[in-house]
């Protein structure tokens, strides 16, 4: 079992920026696969960004060039620098670590942290 906490959010005026932090357990952290998602009210969750355990990332178009994700492994930690944050970034933000195991793959998730941009 891998425990995943976020930790990070709050409320923010548009053009501002918040940094997201989220730990996840076990030994094996540099082998995951991390991403961050997002959920807005009456939405489905979708994918904010991903970064590989090689640190290749991925960002959904919406945040490209205004959000980096990046990872510590000596701490565990994966990151979501957020800047020049719009009213339509408001959501409640999951981390997602993905491990992939000889048998199957396996999705631990945190239980989100609300990111709220507005004046």
């Amino acid at each position: 079992q891998v425990h995943v906490v976020e930790s990070g959010g709050g409320l923010v005026q548009p053009g501002g920026s918040l940094r997201l932090s989220c730990a996840a357990s076990g030994r094996t952290f540099s082998s995951y696969a991390m991403g961050w998602y997002r959920q807005a009210p009456g939405k489905q969750r979708e994918l904010v960004a991903t970064i590989t355990s090689g640190g290749n990332t991925n960002y959904a178009d919406s945040v490209k060039g205004r959000f980096t994700i990046s990872r510590d492994n000596a701490k565990n930690t994966v990151y979501l620098q957020m800047n020049s944050l719009k009213p339509e970034d408001t959501a409640v933000y999951y981390c997602n670590a993905h491990i992939v195991v000889p048998v199957a793959v396996r999705d631990y998730w945190g239980q989100g942290t609300q990111v709220t941009v507005s004046s």
